[in-house]
């Protein structure tokens, strides 16, 4: 399996990346079409997902660094580079928040309705992120079997992806990204619906992406580990139960007060 898509001079371009990138201005560009329905400006988006990104970026890489510390302090300089792999989600989405919190108190924007437009697209960045684990050959869970494999109708290349050194591992990957590409398709219709409040979405992702990643942990072999605990496990358990927060806090409006889809809140989010 290769991990560079093409090399310039001296300069590689890697899956990876490449993948990342693809990610990223889907987010974007789907965010700012939601946003724009409710009256907010593409440039206000693209603005506050930039930073959001920059900071989710190295938010992400140290999260992965600080596990890994000892691995780092032998040679400081492999922290820069990124592009080779370790960017940890927990931490990109943790950086990504705050930068996106202080974007909004600034503009005085109210924050969970931009996160409503973000959470759906960022499940669908996520499924495409995933295989650049898989170009990697990284993020792959417990030993297995080829039988295995095919009895559970995995293509042929994702299993030879997934043979390292002659030893194949079940590829986790994989399932998290079908898991984030389904859950976004039914969150595509979900937002649609007539009764939906304001912050169900982003309650949705917690939920989901929790869970998803909670089991999907279970097997995977190069985890976090902080006092013996998956660190993962923990952050996705935080993840729940902020998410079940948000919809019992919305359980306790009216049933037609704070609607993601009233036009009349149009006027709280302009920029």
């Amino acid at each position: 399996m290769n991990p560079i898509l093409i090399t310039i001079g001296g300069f590689e371009i890697r899956w990876y990346s490449v993948l990342i990138l693809i990610g990223a201005f889907m987010v974007l560009l789907m965010s700012q079409n939601e946003a724009n329905r409710f009256g907010m400006t593409r440039e206000f988006v693209f603005n506050a997902l930039f930073w959001a990104l920059i900071f989710g970026v190295i938010g992400a890489r140290l999260y992965y660094c600080v596990f890994n510390y000892d691995i780092y302090l032998k040679n400081p300089i492999e922290i820069l580079k990124i592009w080779k792999g370790g960017l940890a989600i927990h931490g990109g989405l943790i950086f990504g928040l705050i930068s996106l919190t202080i974007y909004c108190k600034k503009y005085k924007v109210r924050l969970i309705r931009v996160l409503d437009f973000i959470v759906v697209p960022l499940l669908l960045a996520q499924a495409i992120g995933r295989w650049g684990n898989f170009f990697n050959q990284e993020a792959h869970g417990a030993v297995t079997t080829i039988a295995t494999l095919k009895s559970l109708l995995i293509p042929d290349f994702i299993i030879e992806g997934m043979t390292i050194d002659g030893i194949v591992y079940t590829p986790t990957f994989l399932f998290e990204s079908l898991g984030c590409f389904i859950s976004f398709i039914v969150l595509l219709f979900v937002r649609r619906t007539k009764y939906l409040k304001v912050g169900s979405l982003t309650g949705a992702y917690l939920l989901i992406y929790g869970i998803l990643r909670f089991f999907i942990e279970m097997s995977r072999t190069d985890a976090l580990i902080l006092g013996g605990f998956k660190v993962a496990q923990i952050v996705s358990v935080i993840m729940v139960i902020i998410g079940i927060g948000i919809f019992m806090f919305n359980s306790r409006k009216a049933r037609f007060d704070d609607l993601y889809n009233d036009s009349s809140n149009i006027n709280e989010i302009k920029f």
